[in-house]
């Protein structure tokens, strides 16, 4: 599913225009992103948790030229499922 189709379903389901779904989907993921970068979690109950890990310095070979180079540590985002996502999926 797309992000153009996310609004659309959004704007169907909550009896808005599409431009006002596009906003208010722009505005949520914008938060998620503000969270995030503050270093803090994002918990939505019965459906997950964005946060932020740290990723460790690894070696890792280029397949095109077999280089051998090393990645830097940095943070990434990472998104855990509830339970009831779980639950859901199975």
């Amino acid at each position: 599913m797309t992000k153009k189709q996310i609004i659309s379903l959004v704007a169907t389901k909550a009896h808005l225009t599409k431009r006002a779904a596009g906003e208010a989907v722009d505005v949520f993921l914008a938060e998620i992103v503000n969270v995030l970068r503050k270093g803090d979690k994002v918990v939505l109950s019965g459906f997950g948790t964005f946060k932020l890990t740290d990723v460790k310095d690894k070696p890792v070979i280029v397949p095109h030229t077999k280089e051998r180079k090393i990645v830097k540590g940095h943070k990434a985002a990472r998104f855990v499922p509830g339970k009831p996502l779980k639950k859901a999926v199975k």
